[in-house]
């Protein structure tokens, strides 16, 4: 691992002044709190980057100069192409490194390409220059102003965070304007000695390298890229959300991670000694001695229980009184589904393909590409079953196969999901002829996302049936395939007798029931400590879709991120669930909690907890 040496010398005293949310300090010991996306416990030094459209140059240009602007623009844009590239050729082509390079990673950079090279931004970007006569930085900064409030108006929070790719794009082409290093360039700080303000001093061994830990505002997957080669053993950002890309990417690459921790790059210095708790989301800049022995600790035996989940990869999941239970995983790329073999994973139980849509500018993936896609990920899983979910995006996201229209009050509640793929019946017959193709190649599940009525099960039955005989006419081979419904609208869950008798299986998808059931959007940090998985409403809800699905023979299971949490694994158990599906880094600790499970036990005790007005307090047997 590349990490700075020095002597490892850090000094604190015990309390802090803080004012606006900024700490008048001098090597104080003080926490900043953000999200937790990514468990783990990081110890190291902070390094330490700013977003470059903090301090973007403004002022007006002359008329003669405006083509030099223009040719500014242009050569900064192209020389940040360049630069991901090369990244690219030397990632696919490096064989030095053991690591596996992840596949979401290489994903994102081609989106990061295909922003730099949109020709309407370019266009947008020269029309400032030309008539307002901005300079190019102060140009290329208002026009990602008007496309972010496109993305703030979004009500879907997942597509409003992808806001973040453009602004990394935008963040770079300011870098290379002013001749800046590339963030990924930036190297480590020199360590310099600490003043003479400590009150504490704690000495470490000087022969021992120092971790690195990221301080930024942001990281673009480019960026990470970079990081990847064990150079940082942790990061945290300002902004961010659960489901934002340096979320999904930290979990692929499993280091410890917190974002939307606000003004955190402002509060830490370079040469910080900061811990990063990735299970709770908390950063602790200039730890005592004492609170860094603790952390040590715990990093310690975070390390030997990694080492003895290890050990249960291929252990049957099998509860003390003999349930088998299915783990499966939730995949973003194709690629994914090998990772979710290696971890043991019995199939794929959700497989997104937004990420085959997104960052196209309206030219969507035609039907052998996507039937190239899904075919890969189908072989890869060696007769496991994949459940392909289809696209889960809306007709006000930046797909532009339909025009935005503003007297959307709500786009979350309007047309998105199921209801924009039937809304358009075209792109729909291409994803439903290429998911039948790859079901050719091994076992197919077809999940529909945000179902609320059976109408649209029935009308999707009948565009597959049309999907078959466009097959059929062209003499392609194709398979059959299971279909399920998505139960992520409380509507769904109260009036699952109407729509059982329609579909094969169903999944519910915990994320979206809990934020349609209690009206709290997830990424909004206003409302965050009110997303309670453990509400009454909530757990009533999945338990009468357990008991129900259960009655009625039908497969049923949960791929929300309750299903990964080994906090409630014992609950779900014990409401009848047996088939969960999550990341496939929370596999192995699911696991665990089964094998340590009697569901017997554990079904009064669910029933006294599901009937409770404060569901937390019923203790487990």
């Amino acid at each position: 691992m590349k990490r700075a040496r020095r002597s490892r010398r850090f000094s604190t005293t015990n309390s802090a002044k803080a004012s606006d949310g900024f700490c008048q300090r001098h090597d104080v010991t003080f926490t900043v709190h953000g999200l937790a996306v990514s468990g783990g416990i990081a110890i190291g030094r902070a390094v330490c980057v700013t977003s470059t459209r903090a301090d973007v140059a403004h002022y007006k240009i002359a008329p003669e100069q405006v083509a030099a602007e223009v040719a500014r623009v242009r050569d900064a844009r192209n020389t940040v192409v360049d630069e991901l590239v090369r990244l690219q050729h030397d990632l696919l082509h490096d064989s030095s490194s053991g690591s596996h390079t992840p596949q979401e990673l290489i994903a994102l950079l081609d989106v990061h390409l295909m922003l730099l090279q949109d020709v309407s931004m370019s266009v947008a970007v020269r029309g400032w220059i030309e008539d307002r006569l901005y300079n190019a930085e102060w140009a290329l900064s208002s026009q990602m102003d008007v496309i972010a409030r496109e993305f703030d108006e979004m009500e879907d929070a997942y597509l409003r965070e992808r806001k973040a790719d453009l602004e990394q794009v935008v963040d770079k082409v300011l870098r290379a304007l002013r001749g800046a290093p590339s963030t990924a360039a930036i190297a480590a700080p020199k360590r310099k000695p600490r003043g003479q303000q400590a009150q504490q001093e704690l000495m470490l061994d000087d022969d021992i390298d120092v971790p690195l830990v990221l301080i930024a505002h942001d990281l673009s997957p480019a960026d990470m890229l970079q990081f990847k080669r064990d150079v940082f053993v942790g990061f945290v950002t300002d902004v961010g959300g659960i489901t934002s890309h340096t979320a999904i990417v930290a979990r692929s690459m499993d280091i410890p991670a917190v974002v939307g921790a606000r003004s955190a790059s402002q509060l830490v210095r370079q040469d910080d000694w900061v811990i990063i708790d990735g299970d709770e989301g908390v950063m602790v800049v200039n730890p005592t001695a004492i609170v860094l022995a603790e952390y040590g600790f715990k990093q310690r035996q975070a390390q030997v229980e990694r080492e003895r989940l290890a050990r249960l990869r291929n252990t049957p999941s099998i509860t003390l009184d003999g349930e088998t239970i299915e783990l499966l995983a939730n995949i973003e790329q194709p690629e994914d589904a090998e990772s979710a073999v290696r971890a043991g994973a019995d199939g794929v139980g959700l497989f997104r393909t937004e990420f085959l849509f997104m960052g196209r500018k309206g030219h969507l993936p035609d039907e052998d590409e996507q039937a190239a896609a899904y075919t890969r990920a189908v072989q890869a899983m060696s007769g496991r079953t994949m459940t392909i979910r289809s696209i889960d995006i809306g007709a006000d996201k930046p797909l532009e196969r339909v025009a935005k229209l503003d007297t959307h009050l709500n786009p979350a509640l309007g047309l998105r999901a199921i209801r924009w793929s039937l809304a358009d019946p075209a792109m729909f017959l291409t994803q439903l002829r290429a998911i039948l193709r790859a079901a050719a190649f091994g076992p197919v599940h077809l999940l529909l996302p945000m179902v609320a009525h059976n109408r649209e099960i029935r009308q999707t039955r009948n565009l597959l049936d049309r999907a078959r005989a466009q097959l059929d006419k062209r003499g392609v081979t194709y398979g059959e395939l299971l279909l399920g419904a998505m139960i992520e609208i409380p509507a769904a869950a109260i009036a699952l007798d109407v729509i059982l008798p329609e579909v094969d299986f169903v999944s519910i998808g915990t994320n979206d029931l809990i934020q349609y059931t209690l009206a709290i959007d997830r990424a909004d940090e206003a409302v965050a400590p009110l997303y309670d998985p453990m509400h009454p409403a909530v757990l009533r809800l999945i338990a009468s879709t357990i008991a129900i699905a259960n009655d009625a023979g039908k497969l049923v299971s949960v791929c929300g991120e309750m299903a990964g949490d080994p906090r409630y694994t014992a609950l779900l158990l014990g409401l009848g669930l047996r088939s969960f599906s999550m990341h496939p880094a929370q596999l192995l600790a699911v696991k665990q909690s089964i094998l340590r499970s009697d569901t017997a036990k554990l079904q009064p005790w669910a029933q006294q907890v599901i009937k409770s007005a404060s569901p937390r307090t019923i203790k487990q047997p």
